[in-house]
């Protein structure tokens, strides 16, 4: 009989019992998370400990729905050796890697883990050596694709920034990668050979599958609950009506990215959707993301909103902070002024270069507006921010009779600013007209508006 007790929670239950860790998704647990659970065993054994696997549920840390169910893979773990699951959610369809990774030990620590279990081919020395660049500069964004193991030289990094918080960090415990017959374990392969065997499991990918996995899987398979999907029917509908003020207030989606949804509607298939996101120079893990975001209907004030939270809990590292994401717009803004490439703007930042004027949280523009528009429109009025298909920055005002649109005027410093904004992806932009002597002007609020 298949073990299916689930601890949905570990807070309130450990009273100072030190645990053995591993954070996975394992979708589903193949021969490879086996080792790992294995290792966590023989440790938990030794000490008297428990050992908790810390599992992502709703979405997986590459922002995709899962094969398997939640439920299916927490058996598929105590089976394998796990003595107790704990569900990480709300995090993968909001947040890249770069915040899910600290706010995940964070969690980990508080809940008394001290041991952590992963598996690597290179040394732990190496990846120490790598992890310790992007601890000393508080980034675990933008790690190179050509380290090897880099989700783990992450984790070691962000191990190491944490330290300064809890005054003590998890002890990292690496095992080689596993292989079967000198092949690579890959849960990706091994799912899509169960699609394409029509939801059989083929030898080849049972070979890589312990025996109760693959009971577990026949079992979902039968009940018709696997594989997992994405709602295609809420996602096409927002991709093919939702406004470009709209698409822009989701988070992780850019101008270039809105205007690229808009030009390739109609959508009926997620793949054509992939295509117009990769047009805009998405990879497949922000396109996943935004995916998600818009899936979920997620906010570019959730985000931001989630990133304060944690930031206030000191889980967030200084360089990736939302503050910091705004002063950088700033900073580049203004040395795009003084005839600065963005691209060299934004090495100058990373290495320390900053400037006396502090980023505005408010400021205003014109708009062009026609003389018939002009006695639709009252003070305070709610306005949007977008850029339309001729890349220009431009306010969307909804009246009670008309909807409005108009280009944005704006100093050039302050163009550039406010599309780098655009840019970043989760800060969002709020603004309200303001009827002056001069005319009718746009006030915009960036962030919270402090």
């Amino acid at each position: 009989m298949l073990n299916t007790w689930i601890l949905p929670s570990m807070k309130h239950f450990l009273g100072g019992i030190n645990l053995i860790g591993i954070s996975a998704d394992f979708d589903p647990v193949h021969k490879g998370h086996v080792k790992l659970i294995q290792k966590g065993r023989r440790l938990a054994d030794k000490k008297g400990e428990e050992l908790v696997i810390y599992l992502n549920k709703g979405y997986s840390a590459n922002h995709a729905p899962f094969f398997a169910s939640y439920e299916a893979r927490s058996r598929m773990a105590l089976e394998a050796g796990a003595d107790r699951i704990v569900p990480i959610e709300g995090l993968h369809h909001r947040l890249t890697m770069a915040y899910t990774v600290p706010i995940r030990i964070a969690m980990m620590l508080e809940d008394g883990v001290v041991d952590y279990v992963d598996a690597a081919n290179v040394s732990p020395k190496s990846i120490q050596r790598y992890a310790a660049k992007f601890a000393k500069k508080g980034i675990f964004s933008g790690i190179p694709r050509s380290l090897p193991n880099r989700n783990v030289i992450r984790w070691f990094a962000v191990n190491e920034f944490l330290y300064k918080k809890y005054h003590r960090k998890l002890k990292f415990h690496i095992i080689p990668e596993e292989t079967v017959g000198g092949e690579k374990i890959s849960g990706r392969v091994i799912r899509r050979e169960i699609l394409e065997n029509n939801m059989k499991i083929p030898e080849s990918a049972a070979k890589f599958l312990p025996d109760t996995t693959i009971q577990i899987l026949e079992e979902e398979i039968s009940k018709g609950s696997i594989p997992g999907e994405r709602n295609l029917k809420v996602i096409t509908k927002r991709f093919n009506t939702y406004s470009r003020p709209k698409l822009t207030n989701i988070a992780h989606m850019s101008a270039d990215a809105v205007n690229a949804v808009v030009k390739g509607r109609s959508y009926k298939y997620e793949d054509q959707i992939w295509a117009s996101l990769r047009m805009a120079g998405y990879g497949p893990v922000l396109t996943r993301l935004a995916i998600s975001a818009v899936e979920e209907d997620v906010t570019r004030g959730e985000v931001y909103s989630l990133i304060k939270r944690y930031q206030k809990d000191g889980i967030i590292p200084p360089d990736q902070t939302v503050e910091k994401v705004i002063e950088r717009a700033w900073f580049v803004a203004s040395k795009a002024r003084e005839g600065v490439p963005s691209s060299e703007a934004h090495q100058m930042f990373r290495k320390g270069d900053r400037i006396r004027e502090k980023s505005p949280y408010s400021f205003e523009g014109g708009m062009h507006l026609r003389s018939f528009e002009l006695e639709s429109l009252e003070d305070s009025m709610e306005a949007e921010i977008f850029v339309d298909n001729r890349d220009r920055l431009c306010t969307e005002i909804r009246a009670s009779d008309r909807k409005i649109k108009s280009p944005l005027k704006l100093p050039a410093l302050y163009a550039t600013y406010l599309r780098l904004l655009v840019d970043s992806q989760f800060i969002p932009l709020t603004a309200r007209i303001l009827e002056k002597k001069e005319g009718w002007r746009v006030r915009i609020l960036v962030g919270n508006g402090n």
